[in-house]
């Protein structure tokens, strides 16, 4: 799968060295604002699949377009109005929380309410595409999780706000979105305690039990032995 990702490293300039809580806030600020773009060739009838991290009660918005290869330009050309796509959203419980029908282009939107892994499944509901492009579809899509998924220039001419008064809600947002993945790293952790614990608890259980049958066999063994030994008159 091919990809087109767009990644900006910001060092720390010379003799400047950062603490250790502004190294976490930079880098939970960056998990806060995280967004995926790429894009990927599907068959006629194949699905492809996403897994995405998200906090609970958080907003992820989602924008695709599609390109079919165009022979005689030997290149990809913006899909015909009538090819759609078809998105599914599962939450960690297996349940849909979005099944809807697209057209070659569109943004999708929902809010996740419970954390965890999240499925975002995408596939074309037409076969004709494939008899002028290969059976292969290109299709570009770009996921905003959280406060980077807001439209603040739409937000500030709707709400009439200032520079200064946009520039606080988008820091507001931006903490409140810090502390919803801070939760979520909290109840990563207790699952993953909860599960060492299990683990820990079900290895010492299966050691004792190995304990027992080994004494129980060697109990028996000693016995079998001297009812052999009694019964060759050898004791």
């Amino acid at each position: 799968m091919a990809t087109e990702l767009g990644t900006r490293v910001v060092g720390t300039p010379p003799g400047l060295s950062l603490g250790r809580g502004m190294r976490a806030f930079l880098l939970l600020l960056w998990f806060a604002a995280r967004g995926d773009a790429l894009y990927f060739h599907i068959g006629e009838t194949e699905k492809k699949c996403f897994i995405e991290e998200i906090p609970d009660e958080t907003m992820v918005i989602g924008n695709y377009r599609t390109q079919l290869y165009d022979k005689q330009r030997e290149e990809y050309q913006p899909a015909t109005p009538g090819l759609g796509m078809f998105v599914e959203v599962k939450d960690p419980e297996d349940k849909v929380i979005l099944a809807r029908q697209y057209g070659s282009e569109g943004r999708f939107t929902f809010t996740s309410h419970t954390p965890g892994e999240h499925q975002i499944c995408l596939h074309s509901n037409s076969t004709k595409f494939s008899l002028f492009a290969g059976g292969m579809l290109r299709v570009h899509l770009d996921i905003q999780v959280g406060e980077h998924a807001n439209d603040y220039a739409e937000i500030a001419a709707k709400d009439k706000l200032s520079e200064l008064q946009l520039r606080v809600r988008q820091l507001v947002e931006q903490v409140e979105q810090i502390q919803k993945e801070q939760n979520y790293q909290r109840w990563r952790e207790e699952r993953f305690r909860q599960t060492s614990e299990s683990t820990n608890q079900r290895v010492l259980w299966w050691s004792i039990l190995q304990t027992l049958i080994l004494v129980a066999i060697g109990v028996w063994q000693m016995r079998h032995l001297k009812s052999f030994f009694e019964a060759k008159k050898l004791v």
